[in-house]
């Protein structure tokens, strides 16, 4: 009987036809060369390409690999939980994206740090190799998320990662719909360490994150692990509640001892572009959350199983 393995590698797949061949390589190449039991969980999220062939093809040939695909494109972090969620291994699992920007090679150094009593090894960047314009985004949010969230979200670090078997029942547990699983794994606490690596360029193809998925994600971060929103309008009405104070005792002041008021349309238009402003901007931030609660509250699934491919048989989800 094939005894359970003890680290699955788990790699969510959109759109990566061109880099999955190599991907697949490389693992089996991680398996066969480690001393540890590993196995692969491959999820894919709804592609459009022949990334769903292709693994269907892997796991017929190599009975290490598992496949998971989805009914259609749930996103990321919903891809990466459906692997949790199916995960059987005994120890851990290596968490890495396809694009072979997290070295898959790496799985024996990562759990080297789990046998030292971490339950978390979380991955931190010490270069990146995308463009000025998202070093600068991605540096600049991290440290801010971290400054105003009520945990301690690691800075530079994404979803590569080691997480024990114990950490991963925990997020299992976890329904919220917005999924941040960075900084999730931040709030289950446990042991937790960081392993600088440098992360490479993409092998081959364009990322998937778009901007608009990136703004997505940053929001989810923001509102899910951050009071500040909510917060920032109560500071937002004290401060036009001030403005709007002293602009009456101006004129107070102006009609009693200077003499006349202040007239005119730009006095009239500079009040209601402020207090509108102010308006707008705090529907928006409460509207943000109510949005979450609104996902949230109807309980659907987070990703739906279309198939599992395991054993060189073909289970419908």
């Amino acid at each position: 009987m094939k005894l359970p393995p003890q680290i699955n590698i788990i790699v969510p797949l959109y759109n990566e036809e061109k880099v999955f061949n190599e991907l697949f390589r490389r693992l089996q190449q991680v398996i066969s060369s480690s001393k540890l039991l590993i196995s692969v969980i491959l999820i894919d999220d709804g592609s459009k390409d022949n990334t769903p062939n292709l693994i269907k093809d892997a796991c017929l040939k190599d009975e290490n690999f598992k496949g998971i695909l989805l009914s259609r494109n749930f996103g990321h972090e919903k891809a990466l939980s459906a692997g949790l969620s199916l995960s059987n291994a005994t120890e851990a699992v290596f968490i890495i994206d396809g694009d072979l920007q997290d070295p898959p090679e790496l799985v024996e150094e990562f759990y080297e740090q789990l046998q030292k009593g971490y339950d978390v090894v979380y991955a931190v960047r010490k270069k990146r190799k995308e463009n000025l314009l998202k070093r600068i985004s991605y540096k600049t949010f991290y440290r801010i998320l971290n400054k105003i969230s009520y945990i301690n979200i690691q800075i530079d670090s994404g979803d590569f990662s080691m997480l024990s078997t114990r950490v991963v029942e925990q997020f299992n547990k976890m329904p919220e719909d917005s999924r941040f699983l960075r900084g999730m794994r931040s709030w289950v606490g446990f042991n937790q360490i960081g392993f600088e690596y440098e992360r490479s360029e993409r092998h081959s193809g364009e990322s998937k994150y778009k901007i608009k998925g990136l703004i997505k994600l940053a929001l989810n971060g923001l509102f899910n692990f951050s009071e500040y929103p909510i917060k920032f309008i109560t500071r937002l009405g004290i401060l036009t509640l001030v403005i709007s104070v002293s602009y009456f005792i101006y004129t107070l002041i102006k009609h009693y001892f200077l003499g006349g008021v202040p007239e005119g349309f730009t006095a009239l238009f500079f009040l209601i572009t402020l207090f509108g402003g102010a308006q707008l901007v705090a529907i928006g931030i409460i509207g943000e959350y109510i949005l979450r609660i609104f996902f949230q509250v109807k309980n659907r699934p987070l990703f739906i199983i279309k198939e599992i491919i395991e054993n060189k048989t073909i289970k419908n989800g």
